[in-house]
């Protein structure tokens, strides 16, 4: 054994498992809420989806841009594909995928032009940290919904659900979730998925899979996208807002994780920084093709990366692993919706922490920070919390008298940002 440890490739073999096991839990999560009530989009379709962008995008990272980096569909993106594109807007779930590959076609623009390097530089970082934040709202949000602690309400729009089985579960899962966390375990949010899926199976609130193995669905939403129809003005808001908030994932997770763990070159920038974004781009416009939301880099690859992941080996490990997910189809349907909720309320949680990075001391910088994050949560919304936050911090600074503190892309940003408003509306 410690002859295979002195191996240059033990390591990246062992990183590239953790970040597996560590970010697994998409297979699942994903999935349940892109099928929601009233999408009308197959679980089974969306599973296999889920697994193909996450096995071939990690496969290209580590091959192509040779990073130890998994790729995704992104948690935050997915809620926003499933609710409000598709339950608050009424866009039809094949028009969505067509919105979500042009959203990557025009990713994949930003990142092989000088136009990258301009927007990472033009946008300030009390709007990135908004928009975190405001999306990890959301997704606490819907967790304490799929466990019924939040309800609809006709006068109050919402209101305390009554606490049942599925309020007892979701403590359950934070608490198992949250011990594990703490102990540096990569298996903790799987391990709250299992046990809680598992005693509701025992005590009879589920019923468990009757088979534990079935074929890949690749028939209901591969190229099932409707690439014309996602070309209607009304929906190039919600275009240019996944295309930006798939950005900020991306740099965040890229600049953060490389300064964080040394991936860095001889001038302290990220490594092959440009070609990540390009597999970054590729992941969002390959998902509309096969039927998921758009994929992006995960941060939970910083675990790999502790344990010696360096290269793109670890991420070819990690793509391999994905593989036998093609065929758990059964056993993933049968989780239950409050199985993910801790999930949902954890992630919630870990987005929140970014609402530090704003200056609330300043009107110009907490306002327009401010609107971003409360309009996410609350319109269920990115978009729309993207392009405010664009137009106000521009406002605001000239109000203060600080235009000049404002970057010409971003006032190109913000004359944006109130066109695609006025369209939307």
């Amino acid at each position: 054994m410690a002859g295979l440890r002195d191996q240059p490739w033990y390591p990246e073999v062992i990183g590239g498992i953790t970040t597996f096991v560590t970010m697994a839990y998409i297979v699942v999560v994903n999935p349940a809420i892109l099928s929601s009530a009233g999408t009308g989009m197959p679980f089974s379709g969306v599973l296999t989806a889920t697994v193909f962008v996450a096995c071939s995008m990690t496969l290209l990272m580590g091959l192509y841009a040779r990073l130890p980096f998994a790729v995704a569909p992104g948690m935050g993106l997915n809620a926003f594909f499933a609710f409000t594109l598709i339950l608050q807007n009424h866009v039809p779930w094949q028009t969505a995928l067509g919105i979500v590959f042009w959203a990557g076609v025009l990713f994949l623009l930003v990142s092989v032009t000088p136009i990258r390097e301009h927007i990472a530089l033009a946008i300030p970082v009390s709007l990135r940290s908004a928009a975190a934040g405001g999306i990890g709202l959301l997704l606490t949000f819907l967790g304490l919904r799929n466990a019924g602690l939040i309800v609809g309400d006709a006068a109050t729009l919402v209101r305390m659900g009554t606490p049942d089985h599925r309020a007892v579960f979701l403590l359950m899962g934070i608490l198992i979730a949250a011990v594990l966390t703490q102990r540096k375990s990569p298996l903790a949010f799987l391990a709250a998925i299992a046990t809680v899926t598992g005693i509701a199976w025992a005590l009879g609130y589920e019923r468990a899979p009757e088979r534990l193995l079935s074929a890949p669905d690749v028939r209901s939403t591969f190229l099932q996208l409707d690439m014309m129809g996602a070309l209607r003005l009304a929906w190039l808001p919600s275009m240019v807002a996944i295309l930006f908030t798939d950005l900020f994932d991306s740099l965040s997770t890229f600049i953060g994780v490389s300064l964080a763990s040394g991936l860095v070159d001889e001038q302290g920038k990220p490594r092959h920084l440009r070609r990540g974004l390009i597999v970054d781009a590729i992941a969002t416009a390959s998902a509309g093709l096969v039927g998921s939301s758009p994929g992006t880099a995960y941060v939970e690859s910083i675990a790999g990366i502790r344990m010696g992941a360096r290269t793109g080996l670890a991420s070819v490990v990690t793509a391999l692993c994905f593989v036998p997910c093609f065929f758990l189809g059964p056993v993933v349907a049968a989780v239950p919706g409050y199985a993910t909720a801790p999930v949902l309320v954890l992630v919630g949680v870990s987005m929140f922490q970014s609402v530090l990075g704003i200056d609330f001391t300043r009107v110009e910088e907490a306002l327009p920070a401010f609107v971003t994050f409360v309009l996410i949560p609350l319109t269920l919304s990115i978009t729309q919390g993207i392009l405010w936050g664009f137009l106000l911090h521009a406002i605001m600074f000239a109000a203060v008298g600080r235009a000049r503190d404002v970057s010409g892309t971003l006032w190109a940003l913000a004359v944006l940002s109130g066109v695609l408003i006025a369209l939307g509306h």
